[in-house]
């Protein structure tokens, strides 16, 4: 189905049910005394309480001070993926796609409205990526994706973000120090910026049609030029900051044309500002500012900051911007900024307190915020306090009304998106002197009943994860000893192939997993079913000759969720789900106690696999800090004491698989870069527990068994130290989309002795490589790399993918392989 002249913003579409191949869902437009629609808003209390949301709705009106930075925008039950996913495999057109999405934007606003939010955001629902909607939106087009200019369509803007036939995709990196991902742009000094997509006003429109005014929300300017990087064959030093004055003017007309719609707010994100910036970064925001200034007479601006505190200088360059009306700041991970406001903030504006937490899933402690919004009315005044979430809600999963199997003491400890945004309007409320008293209440029920719950402690539990305070552990020999005995154990070829660990899961598999679950088949049937797909998976590898084998993780519906599932302390919703990029969605565990291992989880089905085959077959575990950082954790203890307790049970897990015959181990740290800290004086605190982790799970096992870890999308190079400092014997890291950086460092002299596959391709594209192509890759990896150390990889997990892509990626690969093993033979 053609995608080739869809504009990226549709125009408007009539209200109703709309509908895309299996995908239904309905929204509704009512007045706030009607019942709630099935994406309305609800706050979990006791049953026997009336629900605070329908008092909320009746009585709310939008004259409160409260703000949403953002919003989900999958849907309750990913609506937008389903919807994405049918389009991209050509099952439906351009104009169903944008009807879904129109659909979940006019709910979203509509509920905001009722539950009385008074800014409430637009701008903020993406296609893909916010980062990528900008731009879009300037028209920053790298040349290979054959933009001639125009309104950038479906076409250009999923090539940028997926790639196709022809062309890779732009790189993809983690936002900031969360589970999101955003396309970087690529900049140079002879790109062209224009005004090529009108998505923020035609959204802004599109909600004023529905009697809703918002505010639209923009990356802003610097942050945007500030996430970049130099586009390929750029100089890496090229100052991205020297476009400011070319990206202005583009800014200038879509401010322009927001003022002409009739936007009285807008919101610019520069979540830069939480950053340590250097002297002549600070000084671009005060002279994009000034340059935006007369643009913005007559608009009240909002500047919102996010995700950390705001360095003292950051925050003085901030609050005396000029024509700026407002400004955010997270005061839950920022808390810092607390004391900056109460030093000195600027007379006559708005603060947007970012009290909510945006990044978990934990109900608010409302008489604590509601403590922290009364130090500061004061020095604000009690009408320029506009009470906020402290970032995004698009970190934090949809509603919690979808949530019927949750224990129910659990879920009362819970809130969601929805019901973060009753408790940001509550907060409000109750500074204009209209407190909702039952909800309060109801409110200090449940944290009373989280803090005095049996489940969430275990002694044991809490005396062994002490014990490791201050301990260093770690294997008692060097991994040259360790690679040398595995080798000959193994007996691999130089450059040995591999995968990451996931094959693609099929809709079957899906089914079988999903009706053994329902119990609508046997125990017996599901075993017999995952065999036939682990034997399946296994003999592909060995008609590719792959190396070093992967069971394919047919029996895993996600890396955290499997293990989680069978550790205790850990709590599972139906429909929690996040957006980690583009379609893609998790669905992370709740880590709501101690945690513990009570039996063994992976040792069946890597010992089956293993019978299969006399190759080596890798068992597969995540590791203690990639299941910390993509769950919901626990907020009422530090965070490197629930990642101690978890590296305890894979450390169980890990000794019982070398007992049973699994010679290769890998424990992916997937997540380990993306937990790092925004500010560098805290880098050194996390790194020393996050690796002290890794070790502490594999500091048992003998020299024979080779220990395997993997990395993905991050930037990896101001951690090297640290990496190697985990001690793995092999280590596979995401290198091919990112080009190539990764080998940049061991270019400037970091010499890396254990095993390193940095991928040779990247799986988040359809995109399938030439063998010539990947023997490229890995050629310039030979420049940088010992050949006995390298190892080649794709660059992450194959579960996304189909077999059709696969196969010949996969083939492409071992042929690489060997036409460079015969090379460094002849060489020799």
């Amino acid at each position: 189905m053609s995608q080739v002249s869809s504009p990226i913003f549709s125009p408007f579409t009539s209200l109703g049910r709309k509908s895309i191949g299996s995908l239904s869902f309905a929204f509704s437009l009512r007045s706030p005394a009607a019942t709630p629609s099935p994406l309305s808003l609800r706050f979990p209390i006791s049953p026997s309480s009336p629900p605070p949301f329908t008092r909320l709705r009746l009585t709310s009106l939008r004259t409160m001070a409260s703000h949403i930075v953002g919003y989900p925008r999958m849907g309750p039950k990913r609506e937008l993926k389903f919807a994405l996913e049918s389009f991209w495999d050509g099952k439906s057109s351009a104009e169903d796609l944008q009807k879904v999405s129109k659909d979940l934007r006019s709910s979203i606003w509509k509920q905001m409205a009722e539950a009385g939010i008074k800014y409430i955001p637009s701008n903020t629902f993406s296609y893909y990526d916010q980062v990528l909607d900008t731009t879009a939106m300037i028209g920053a087009v790298p040349p290979r994706y054959g933009w001639k200019g125009g309104e950038i369509g479906f076409d250009v803007y999923f090539s940028m973000a997926r790639g196709n036939a022809s062309v890779p995709a732009m790189e993809m990196t983690k936002w900031f120090d969360t589970n999101y991902h955003y396309i970087v742009p690529e900049l140079g000094p002879d790109v062209k910026f224009s005004y090529a997509s009108h998505k923020a006003v035609d959204e802004y429109k599109e909600a004023k049609a529905l009697g809703v005014d918002t505010v639209p929300v923009l990356v802003g300017p610097v942050s945007y030029l500030l996430l970049s990087k130099p586009a390929k064959g750029v100089d890496k030093n090229f100052s991205l900051l020297s476009l400011l004055d070319k990206i202005i003017p583009v800014y200038k007309q879509v401010v322009s044309d927001l003022k002409s719609a009739g936007a009285t707010w807008i919101q610019f994100d520069e979540p830069k500002l939480v950053m340590d910036l250097e002297a002549h970064e600070l000084k671009a925001f005060t002279l994009a500012y000034s340059e935006l200034e007369t643009s913005l007479f007559g608009l009240n601006v909002l500047i919102e900051t996010y995700f950390a505190d705001v360095p003292a200088e950051a925050y003085s360059v901030l609050t005396s911007l000029k024509g700026i009306t407002g400004f955010g700041f997270d005061l839950v991970r920022g808390a810092k900024t607390i004391d900056l406001i109460k030093g000195g903030f600027p007379s006559g504006k708005y603060l947007f307190a970012g009290v909510v937490d945006g990044r978990n899933i934990w109900a608010n402690d409302l008489a604590a915020s509601l403590e922290v919004l009364h130090s500061i009315e004061g020095i604000v005044g009690k009408d320029k306090l506009v009470v906020s979430s402290s970032c995004s809600l698009l970190h934090t999963a949809v509603d919690l009304v979808n949530e019927t199997k949750l224990d129910k003491e659990i879920k009362s400890w819970l809130a969601f998106a929805a019901q973060k945004v009753l408790e940001v309007n509550a907060l409000a409320k109750e500074l204009s002197g209209h407190k909702d008293q039952p909800f309060f209440s109801a409110n200090a029920t449940a944290l009373a009943s989280r803090k005095s719950s049996p489940r969430v402690t275990n002694q044991s539990v809490q005396i062994a994860a002490a014990a490791l305070k201050g301990s260093d552990r770690r294997r008692p020999t060097t991994v040259s000893a360790r690679l040398a005995a595995q080798q000959k154990k193994l007996n691999l070829p130089s450059l040995p192939t591999t995968t990451i660990g996931s094959f693609p899961q099929t809709m079957d598999l899906r089914r079988v997993r999903r009706e053994y679950k329902a119990k609508k088949i046997s125990e017996d049937d599901y075993v017999k079913a995952i065999k036939e797909e682990i034997n399946k998976v296994v003999k592909i590898q060995e008609e590719l000759d792959i190396d070093v084998l992967v069971h394919g993780e047919p029996e895993r519906n996600d890396m955290v969720e499997y293990f989680g599932e069978q550790l205790s302390g850990f709590a599972f919703t139906a429909n929690g789900w996040v957006q980690s990029y583009g379609s893609r969605c998790v669905k992370p565990p709740i880590i709501y106690g101690d945690v513990s291992r009570p039996k063994a989880m992976t040792v069946f089905w890597s010992s089956t696999a293993q019978s299969m085959t006399k190759r080596p077959m890798k068992g597969m575990l995540t590791g203690p800090v990639t299941i910390l950082n993509w769950s919901f954790v626990r907020n009422d203890q530090p965070r490197h004491e629930t990642c101690y307790q978890i590296a305890l049970a894979i450390k169980d897990e890990v000794e019982d698989l070398e007992k049973a015959g699994i010679n290769v181990i890998q424990i992916d740290e997937a997540a380990l870069r993306e937990g790092l800290p925004l500010r560098k004086l805290e880098h050194a605190f996390y790194l020393d527990w996050a690796v002290h982790s890794f070790r502490i799970t594999n500091c048992g096992v003998q020299d024979t068994t080779q220990i395997h870890t993997h990395m993905c999308y991050s930037n990896f190079n101001d951690i090297i130290l640290s990496i190697i400092n985990m001690d793995a014997d092999v280590i596979t890291i995401e290198n091919s989309r990112s080009d190539e950086k990764l080998l940049s460092v061991f270019r400037e002299g970091v010499k890396y002795g254990a095993g390193i596959g940095p991928g040779v391709y990247d799986i988040h594209s359809p995109r399938i490589p030439s063998t010539e192509e990947i023997a490229d890759r890995v050629r310039k990896m030979l420049a940088v790399l010992e050949s006995h150390v390298l190892w080649v990889n794709p660059d992450c997990g194959l579960k996304t993918r189909k077999y059709d892509e696969v196969k010949p990626a996969l083939s492409n690969m071992v042929a690489a392989a060997k036409l460079l093993r015969a090379e460094l033979a002849n060489a020799k």
